[in-house]
């Protein structure tokens, strides 16, 4: 019987130790660095609904952000510090 508690234990520790790391799994906060501002953007849905409308505006066919060159990114932060969300203070 030792034999079974022993094993349980180290399972509801393992489960313990895991739950958290697994539950982050797409929670993982991605931030982006806007080098003209000094400033740390969180790359999450309200970014990316932005960024899409950005290319919309634009008529442009949509390209990821990493793909830009230099000009490119600096356009869209320059576009994005002036149609902050309406919600964000």
């Amino acid at each position: 019987m030792s034999r079974v508690n022993a094993c349980l234990r180290t399972l509801l520790l393992v489960f313990v130790i895991a739950a958290p790391i697994v539950s982050m799994g797409c929670a993982a906060r991605v931030s982006v660095y806007d080098p003209y501002r000094n400033d740390y953007h969180r790359w999450d849905g309200r970014e990316q609904r932005a960024y899409r409308q950005y290319w919309e505006e634009r008529h442009r066919k949509y390209r990821k952000y990493g793909r830009l060159t230099d000009g490119e990114k600096r356009e869209y932060w320059d576009w994005r510090h002036h149609h902050p969300d309406s919600d964000r203070h």
